[in-house]
């Protein structure tokens, strides 16, 4: 059977991205660490490599989007029947990937997401990104009939099915939110786990107030586009 796979997006994260892989080690030794080296021009990809990290270099930025689905291709053509999502920035803690995978491993759920919303009180960024992530979850709780507490988190587990839907097609600008939305068309069962966030461990964020506020709007729009679209197909084993 195929090693799972920890797949982890990082753009010019060479100050925190050798303690994301080792957390990740430290969680289970077994997962191969994958690191999308998203256009990084410091020494991301070289720090990773140099931690034992598999890294895929792409050429120029492409946005989380492309890197995170470069990641997932790479997974699906491995094989792999179980795979994570752990952001090279810091935010998130590996020591907690065993709650995020657990649903997965008992069958009980296809993609699971680790929320800061559920009952914990961890770093929880600024008032302006909350405001906005609360307005994206009250919408997609509406469109999925199902609650959803953290739309834009990207610490997330996933079985083989998942895979192959997200591998096949995934958003590419802020992907999380319409994620969600293609994992309800595409049948799949989500679930969301509580994790507590860190802050960043280096590097900056893409996102300030006012492109949260843009940023909203845009996914918004989005949602409601991808309604009327025909749902993605899903990767087949062959």
């Amino acid at each position: 059977m195929a090693r799972p796979v920890a797949v982890v997006p990082a753009l010019n994260e060479e100050s925190s991205i050798a303690a994301v892989i080792e957390g990740i080690r430290a969680f289970d030794p077994s997962f191969e660490v994958v690191v999308v080296a998203d256009g990084s021009t410091d020494r991301t990809p070289e720090v990773a490599a140099e931690h034992g990290a598999q890294v895929l270099r792409l050429p120029f930025n492409v946005g989380i989007g492309g890197a995170v689905q470069t990641g997932f291709r790479y997974a699906w053509e491995q094989g792999c029947e179980l795979v994570v999502r752990v952001d090279g920035d810091g935010q998130h803690d590996p020591a907690e990937l065993g709650a995020v995978v657990a649903p997965v491993l008992a069958g009980e759920a296809d993609v699971v997401v680790g929320s800061r919303f559920v009952g914990t009180d961890g770093y929880r960024s600024s008032r302006a990104r909350r405001l906005g992530i609360r307005v994206l979850a009250w919408t997609l709780s509406a469109l999925i009939r199902q609650r959803v507490t953290d739309p834009t988190s990207g610490f997330q587990a996933m079985n083989r099915r998942a895979l192959g839907l997200f591998a096949a097609d995934y958003p590419h600008d802020y992907p999380e939110v319409e994620a969600t939305l293609m994992a309800h068309r595409g049948g799949l069962r989500r679930r969301e786990v509580p994790v507590t966030m860190r802050e960043r461990g280096g590097g900056r964020s893409s996102i300030g107030a006012l492109r949260s506020v843009y940023y909203m709007i845009k996914v918004l729009l989005a949602l409601f586009v991808d309604l009327f679209r025909r749902p993605a197909v899903p990767l087949e084993d062959a």
